[in-house]
């Protein structure tokens, strides 16, 4: 299975924190995010990564390389301008996929952590609970705002995703890990240029036009740092080069 890690992103809302390196590349628990990402990959035998690349991308590029001394093979996908998470990955799968292929394919956010998650777990509950993409969610008790929401059913059907939702929107706790396992037939909802995100614009679509998407609830341990009061919590200032 081939995975797209998005690590374009200029992380707005850390300006002043972290202004010398992309986000991904932070160091959390003595390296960088996005190496933590890249090993989680391995482990669970995927090896096949593209890595989208925007702000200062030598940063990346000249940190992991080919990624072979990490056993795996890394291609990059550099925007001139940002493309958006659906976006970058329909520019990848257009320079870079064999049309016929059909094998489902994973999306992860370059800039959290789940390093104790079990990759198969969701992999397998996709490929038993057929459906356009699989979410990986987890249960936030607070600042639900700042997330894509989810609302499922008992079987665990999404039955509405909504991206930052005000507070009169929101009726679940359920929130975007930023994980997905996605069947190629949902690059159709991608316009084919320009900016598109997969919380914003592709998985309302896909609910609109009345397609499956199913959200896996998780329990492992996520760090992020999406907000600057994540990024104090979490972060380590040894800048990693």
């Amino acid at each position: 299975m081939r995975a797209v890690v998005l690590a374009a992103g200029v992380g707005q809302r850390l300006r002043g924190l972290l202004d010398n390196i992309p986000k991904p590349m932070a160091n959390v628990l003595g390296k960088p995010i996005l190496e933590h990402n890249i090993e989680w990959l391995k482990k669970f035998g995927v090896t096949d990564i593209f890595v989208n690349l925007h702000y200062l991308p030598e940063c990346i590029t000249g940190y992991f390389g080919d990624g072979s001394d990490w056993n795996v093979h890394i291609t990059y996908s550099h925007e001139k301008e940002l493309l958006g998470t659906a976006g970058a990955v329909k520019k990848i799968s257009w320079k870079y996929w064999n049309d016929e292929d059909s094998e489902p394919f994973l999306v992860v956010y370059g800039d959290n952590i789940l390093s104790d998650f079990d990759l198969t777990r969701i992999i397998k509950f996709h490929k038993t609970n057929p459906c356009i993409a699989t979410i990986c969610l987890y249960r936030k008790p607070e600042e639900v705002y700042k997330s894509g929401v989810a609302v499922i059913n008992e079987h665990s059907r999404i039955l509405r995703f909504i991206e930052k939702p005000a507070p009169g929107q929101i009726t679940s706790d359920l929130v975007n890990t930023g994980i997905y396992v996605l069947e190629p037939v949902i690059l159709k909802y991608i316009p084919e240029s320009g900016s598109c995100d997969f919380a914003r614009d592709v998985f309302p679509k896909v609910l609109d036009d009345g397609k499956q998407l199913n959200g896996f609830v998780f329990d492992a341990n996520l760090i992020a740092i999406d907000t600057p009061q994540l990024f104090r919590k979490n972060i380590d200032l040894k800048v990693t080069k």
